[in-house]
């Protein structure tokens, strides 16, 4: 078994990002949490037993009354739905249905405030509003038999907790082939927010994962924004991770050109990714005419500036680095252990502060070396 876990820690202006191996799971959790609460305050939500049927999603009505109360609420949103979360500590986290997108994590500071952590933008388009950031999931499910699947919908299937302790919301998702299981848990807590997969994988044949985790944390701008400890990671300089959700400034990378069909070894880059729309297609596009190299180095500032456009997996990063905010005074506590690669992403400082493009990219990653689930096994990572 192997599990990865990382953790939001906001206390005193700090995130902690916390990760550690099992066989099977993704997950946000604090350190000094041990066992998680499981007190359900909900009866059972009828599930789409395949999912190839399409899913007609519950009413709000129907959604408060089976899950509502006890520090969660539901909001309806076009053909989505927000479901709140908050705890009597002031912490709040917002996460979409059926995208599964975490949307906001607001953590108590030392004044007696609220800091926004995570960076989320809504963009209206003629199809409607286009909602980017955030924390997203995008996972590629390859069986032997070359049958690919990647889950994008999440139906809602448990909720448990209480506003004293912590709140925790179940998604489920399946493919129509059967080739997998994916379960998605969030978990809010006092001073966490955490989130877990479980893959299981159906078949009799191995099943090959690729994938990442990617968290837009909001800045004041990565000129005033500092990456400390990655001194003499080894990395690879690749072209930015696409999904609908990744928030990729126009013209990014013209000056620091890289070569996109390299990206995590496949031939092209939307084999990985889930929800691909014609807007990914143009980027991914443009990136893949570049014609720079694929670069790999070694990190030679233990204080890195974040100020220039950058787009890294690191392949050795240490287990425990900061990233500091100087506008905003305060730092984030990046901890890994499981996930062998970290995904790092800036999207350069010709931008103004406070604005759409202010944020940068922290993420999980099994994309320069695939995880292999056995035949029937359940992978397991916590973050």
């Amino acid at each position: 078994m192997t599990t990865a876990s990382s953790s939001f820690f906001s206390p005193c202006f700090s995130l902690l990002w916390y990760t550690k191996p099992i066989k099977h799971p993704i997950s946000l959790l604090p350190c000094h949490l041990s066992t998680p609460f499981q007190c359900s305050n909900k009866r059972e939500l009828p599930v789409a037993a395949v999912a190839s049927v399409p899913y007609i999603p519950a009413s709000v009505d129907y959604l408060e009354t089976e899950f509502g109360g006890h520090g969660v609420a539901f909001e309806g949103l076009g053909d989505s739905y927000v479901v709140k979360m908050g705890l009597e500590n002031g912490s709040l986290a917002s996460l979409m249905l059926p995208s599964g997108l975490i949307t906001s994590y607001k953590a108590p500071m030392w004044h007696g405030g609220t800091l926004e952590l995570l960076h989320t933008t809504v963009t209206e388009e003629q199809s409607g509003a286009l909602i980017q950031g955030g924390v997203s999931l995008a996972l590629d499910c390859e069986s032997d038999g070359g049958i690919s699947w990647s889950p994008s919908s999440w139906i809602l299937q448990d909720v448990r907790g209480n506003a004293e302790e912590l709140i925790q919301v179940e998604m489920i998702s399946s493919d129509p082939e059967s080739i997998a299981e994916v379960k998605y848990i969030v978990t809010l807590q006092p001073d966490v927010l955490s989130s877990e997969i479980v893959i299981s994988n159906s078949k009799s044949l191995p099943l090959q994962l690729t994938g990442s985790v990617i968290s837009h944390l909001t800045v004041s701008n990565p000129d005033a924004t500092y990456a400390i400890g990655l001194e003499g990671s080894n990395f690879f300089s690749r072209a930015p991770f696409f999904s609908n959700f990744c928030l990729i400034p126009p013209g990014f990378g013209q000056k620091n050109e890289v070569d996109s069909s390299q990206l995590w070894g496949l031939p092209g880059i939307k084999r990985f990714l889930s929800g691909w729309n014609a807007k990914n297609q143009n980027d991914a596009d443009r990136l893949e005419r570049m014609k720079g190299e694929d670069m790999e180095g070694e990190e030679e500032d233990n204080y890195k500036k974040l100020s220039s456009e950058m787009s890294r997996i690191y392949t050795s990063a240490p287990r425990n680095f900061t990233v500091i905010d100087r506008g905003r005074r305060n730092s984030v506590v990046v901890r890994r252990d499981g996930f062998k690669e970290l995904y790092m992403f800036s999207p350069g400082c010709n931008h103004e502060y406070y604005s759409k493009y202010t944020y940068i990219c922290v993420g999980q990653s099994a994309v320069l070396e695939p995880i292999i689930l056995g035949p029937e096994d359940v992978w397991k990572d916590i973050r």
